[in-house]
């Protein structure tokens, strides 16, 4: 079980603020939910009247999102006890217990739906990004995310693919100089967008996205951290990837564009460093829990 330091530490590298950001996110969806309050419960179950509830996975897979799902039920009721069963990261498997919580039967109830809710998009991403990891088994590359998220829930959604054994690109526009087509069409080349880059880094690191082996020559040109190479065909990867190691062998490859679990495994075997996977967040299926009551 997590305590609340540590997911301050595992769910934001660079904000200290990243625990009042969960808060924040699970206030806001709680809200979506609760409304002025849960009417069917208020009705129908006493308030003092005690219930056990213990939440199951339906499927199997990789879990993600406990200790948020802990903090909808403390948000709804602070007395609420959760007690996980299983880390995150951990496999699951259908109608595997994963989570007890004991207090008020109405506090439970009221957080149930927004609690699962987090664990079936977070659990459905780190699943989904544990395929693509054990597609590429023993290959040298690396599986990235991107940042196709789900608006306001970007924090969670990289978190998850890191409990499913991915690795995190960067977290927005502002930890990562990424110089991208439109850039490059509006500096003029590759060239003047680089060396404006360049000359105002801040310490930053510096990619380059190519569509052909034209643009990499270009690119090659300058003391750079990273060449992308987007919507490659498969065997034009090889040769650029021949090509960029001819020139220089510390320059970190990404492949991009079109990756599926049908064709991760052959571009990884290109020799690139890392595969970056819009699919991870942008069109994970959601990781199937329920949660019966006692």
């Amino acid at each position: 079980m997590l305590t609340s330091r540590r997911i301050i530490l595992i769910f934001t590298p660079m904000r200290k603020s990243g625990f009042q950001k969960i808060q924040e996110i699970v206030k806001i969806a709680l809200e979506e939910d609760l409304g002025k309050g849960d009417i069917t419960s208020e009705l129908i179950i006493p308030e003092k009247q005690k219930g056990m509830g213990f939440i199951i996975a339906k499927e199997k897979g990789i879990i993600a999102g406990l200790e948020v799902a802990k903090s909808v039920f403390k948000q709804v009721d602070p007395g609420l006890v959760f007690k996980p069963l299983v880390s995150d990261g951990d496999k699951v498997r259908p109608n595997q217990k994963v989570a007890l919580i004991r207090g008020k039967a109405k506090s439970i109830l009221a957080g149930e739906r927004t609690a699962l809710n987090f664990l079936q998009r977070l659990s459905g991403i780190a699943t989904l990004t544990g395929e693509f990891v054990r597609k590429i088994r023993g290959t040298k590359a690396k599986i990235l995310d991107t940042r196709k998220t789900t608006p306001g829930l970007r924090l969670l959604e990289k978190y998850a693919v890191k409990k499913g054994g991915g690795k995190n690109h960067r977290q927005g526009l502002y930890d990562m100089i990424l110089i991208k087509d439109n850039h490059i069409e509006a500096a003029g080349s590759i060239s003047l967008a680089i060396r404006k880059a360049l000359r105002n880094r801040k310490g930053l690191k510096i990619e380059v996205e190519t569509r052909n082996l034209e643009e990499i020559k270009e690119a090659l040109n300058f003391k750079i951290n990273r060449i992308m190479l987007d919507n490659f065909r498969s065997e034009d990867l090889k040769k650029a990837v021949k090509l960029i190691r001819s020139k220089n062998k510390k320059v970190e490859i990404e492949a991009s564009g079109k990756v599926n679990l049908k064709n991760v495994r052959k571009i990884a075997l290109s020799g690139v460093d890392f595969i970056s996977v819009g699919a991870l967040t942008h069109s994970a299926k959601a990781l199937d829990f329920s949660l019966l009551l006692k």
